[in-house]
């Protein structure tokens, strides 16, 4: 997806909703919202179950991999909670600000329990995976584009209105500032540390394992360019690590969400700018999710750019 189009859908969707939209108008949008987002759990699960390349590699290699992405997800909270209890407050920015604009927190009950989409998102995958293996296998990757793109355009709108209702989050980004851009520092500092380290354990080529480790669950082009610049089996290093970190965050997220603010952002990396946008925002709240969608940006942009450098820095 264009890196305009989910600020566009986000922008259209707050003006929808600038001046308040009726009750049953938004309870409506809520159910378009979580229509879209199983949908687009489903298309992550297909894009498993339709690759040769992993089901190919499901043994020796799958597990390595999903050990990667583990130890990548572990290093990136690990560096966020420290900069939350350091530089970067999350939280109590977040309870200042609301404290500012007058708003009595005690008056918001905590909800308890776990949220039924923090389970329907796995079985969704699961669900897609099994259609891939099973029942088509050959669907068109334009097909999974297309309904990736739609569903993402319905999600990012409605979060749009959403946002509309918690104006406080364009104020959180302000409050921020430049700070923010140490969310994706820590992130990209942790897929290192993990690639170093997952290569002495686990025996992988030290720049399969960094550069898969250090791309920040942008699955589509390290995939690609490891191919290219490595071979074959690079390649499917690059590709599933990053694919099974959004697979690992959506299972994840009731631990992620009790660990720090910060955690589901670290996990979601740059999956944070489209598929993981509205499962972290739906963890952590209006606030961080957009902190999530700009720390998920810049790590978009980056990753092309870090690519070639890790190859010269390398070997």
């Amino acid at each position: 997806m264009t890196l305009y189009i989910p600020f566009i859908c986000i922008a259209i969707g707050a003006l929808i909703n600038w001046k308040g939209l009726p009750e049953k108008a938004l309870d409506i949008i809520n159910i378009i919202m979580n229509s879209a987002l199983m949908l687009l759990m489903t298309v992550v699960g297909l894009n498993v179950g339709t690759s040769r390349e992993v089901l190919d590699n499901i043994g020796k290699i799958g597990l390595n991999c999903f050990i990667m992405c583990l130890s990548s997800v572990f290093f990136a909270v690990l560096l966020m909670v420290i900069l939350e209890k350091t530089i970067v407050p999350l939280e109590e920015i977040r309870l200042k600000l609301l404290e500012e604009k007058g708003l009595n927190l005690k008056a918001v009950p905590e909800k308890k329990g776990v949220d039924p989409l923090m389970i329907c998102m796995p079985l969704a995958i699961i669900l897609g995976l099994l259609l891939g293996i099973f029942v088509c296998p050959d669907i068109k990757e334009s097909t999974l584009d297309t309904l990736l793109t739609i569903s993402l355009i319905f999600l990012y709108t409605g979060a749009g209105v959403s946002l509309a209702t918690n104006k406080t989050a364009f104020l959180y980004i302000k409050k921020l500032g430049l700070r923010i851009l140490l969310l994706p520092l820590a992130i990209f500092v942790g897929g290192l540390v993990s690639g170093l380290i997952m290569s002495k354990l686990l025996g992988v080529d030290l720049c399969w394992s960094v550069t898969a480790s250090s791309t920040m669950g942008y699955y589509s082009l390290p995939g690609a360019f490891m191919t290219e610049a490595y071979g074959v089996e690079a390649g499917i290093y690059g590709f599933m690590v990053n694919i099974f970190r959004d697979i690992c965050t959506v299972t994840l997220m009731p631990l992620l969400k009790r660990i720090s603010k910060g955690a589901p952002i670290a996990s979601g990396a740059g999956g944070c700018m489209d598929s993981m946008f509205i499962p972290v925002t739906r963890a952590v709240g209006p606030e961080l999710g957009i902190a999530g969608l700009i720390v998920g940006t810049i790590i978009t942009i980056f990753v092309p750019f870090w690519l070639p450098l890790s190859q010269m820095i390398l070997g």
